[in-house]
């Protein structure tokens, strides 16, 4: 008789039979990213949100919605069905990418590659481009490839998106948070993180930024900064994961380019998203990573083709049906997608305008030492930055929108290694300026009528 293939004596140990002989589980059985209650962070705003509907909510930090029309969509598919065609590919060849699983890296990367090109200023073989199920796909794609042991760790400048934190958790990457200054992330700031890991026996191998309208900062990183930073990756041997989904949402001719457009020794890895600029529901991202690969005959490959091994387990490709929608928009608009999203972003300008204000006119300089009140001035983006003089918890958060009609994140979400107790994170882009105002002046009357506590 073949031994059981598993042994039943260690059930009850791991926590999978309960007491009735059904199979249940043990918390500390599972993976501690499963368990992680900071991974549990953005479910518990949407619940709030959803308990307190008629509450304003700078919760979240969804794109605007005003320019979205179900008719165009059609009209995007027939106008990259329209573009194979005079690009002389055959019909057959067309049917078959639609409906036929494709590629697994994609097949818009020409077009992605002449966008970047007209807009960033990245020039790039399309073959280092993936085609992802959004950008946090390629995070995960990303940090799988570069992390091999468990001696190596993630930089990351705190506070943090939750998806570069969640991805690295999933995949036990050890991480690291260097605190942003005033101005986004400081080179000297990473220098010392770098000089501290190691001086703990581990390798850094990776550091993770917004650079421009950061989210939850909406800092954004000065061009010295920029350059400095890529001279420190170079030296010392580190890989930037850049993230720049808000970057064509600043002010007119206040630009700067991305770390990857002046990347000279390809430290870069690009992460990208139409999701902000073109159609959020498509969910396409992509990976710029045009670091050759040797293989073992001698031969070389961008390291995103490397990467396809990687993707062909996760999601196998992405959606075709969706690529060609984003692919018919880059090519309406002739690939330049920072003119055709101007309107958007002066929408966005207009939403950051009137939080700035409103702030301005509830909490005049005079009354921010009394109310322990202050915050940042974004050029652009989602986000800003509020402090207030209490702990800005869940709890109160929950009580804001429960007895005042406003809710907001609590900024403790999103910093690694703790911080951020007393700021919260604003969210307008999604919000009517009328709202707006309405929003902040509940918001005002809460924080006014929140006792300062000190420490």
């Amino acid at each position: 008789m073949s031994a059981p293939l598993v042994d039943p004596t260690t059930l009850g140990e791991r926590g999978i039979t309960g007491p009735d002989g059904k199979t249940s589980f043990s918390s500390e059985h599972l993976h501690a990213s499963v368990v992680d209650p900071q991974m549990d962070s953005m479910r518990l705003l949407s619940e709030t949100t959803m308990t307190f509907p008629d509450a304003i909510s700078f919760s979240n930090g969804a794109p605007f919605d005003g320019t979205h029309d179900v008719t165009k969509l059609a009209g995007h598919l027939e106008r990259y069905l329209t573009h194979l065609r005079e690009s002389g590919v055959p019909e057959q060849k067309i049917s078959r990418l639609l409906y036929q699983y494709g590629p697994v890296n994609g097949f818009i990367q020409g077009e992605v590659a002449r966008n970047l090109k007209q807009d960033e200023g990245i020039d790039v073989d399309p073959a280092s481009i993936m085609i992802t199920q959004g950008a946090q796909e390629a995070m995960v794609i990303a940090l799988r490839a570069l992390f091999s042991s468990p001696d190596q760790v993630l930089l990351t400048v705190s506070p943090a998106y939750v998806g570069i934190v969640g991805a690295a958790k999933t995949l036990g990457i050890p991480l690291r948070g260097v605190l942003e200054g005033p101005d986004g992330l400081e080179p000297d700031a990473v220098a010392e993180a770098v000089r501290a890991v190691r001086a703990d026996g581990k390798q850094p191998v990776a550091l993770y930024l917004v650079p421009d309208f950061s989210n939850p900062s909406g800092t954004s990183l000065p061009l010295a900064a920029r350059r400095e930073l890529l001279a420190l990756a170079a030296r010392e041997e580190l890989i930037l994961l850049e993230d720049n989904p808000y970057r064509l949402f600043g002010r007119l001719g206040t630009e700067l380019p991305t770390l990857k457009a002046l990347d000279e020794t390809r430290n870069v890895i690009y992460l990208g998203s139409y999701a902000k600029t073109a159609f959020p529901g498509a969910r396409v991202g992509y990976l710029i990573a045009d670091q050759p690969v040797a293989g073992p005959g001698g031969g070389e490959r961008p390291l995103a083709a490397e990467l396809s091994k990687t993707k062909s387990f996760l999601t196998v490709g992405t959606s075709s049906l969706a690529q060609a929608v984003i692919g018919g928009i880059l090519v309406a608009a002739d690939y330049d997608l920072r003119s055709a999203s101007r309107p958007t972003a002066e929408v966005y300008q207009e939403r950051l305008e009137a939080v700035l204000a409103a702030l301005e006119e509830h909490f005049p300089p005079a009354d921010h030492a009394e109310h322990g009140v202050s915050w940042n001035v974004p050029g652009g983006g989602f986000f800003l930055m509020l402090s207030v003089g209490f702990d800005a918890d869940l709890a109160a958060m929950e009580r804001s929108a429960r007895d005042y009609g406003v809710s907001w994140a609590p900024m403790t979400m999103f910093y690694v290694d703790g911080g951020g107790d007393r700021v919260i994170r604003l969210g307008f882009s999604n919000l009517p300026v009328p709202d707006i105002r309405e929003g902040v002046a509940r918001l005002a009357r809460f924080i006014k009528d929140t006792p300062r506590t000190d420490r």
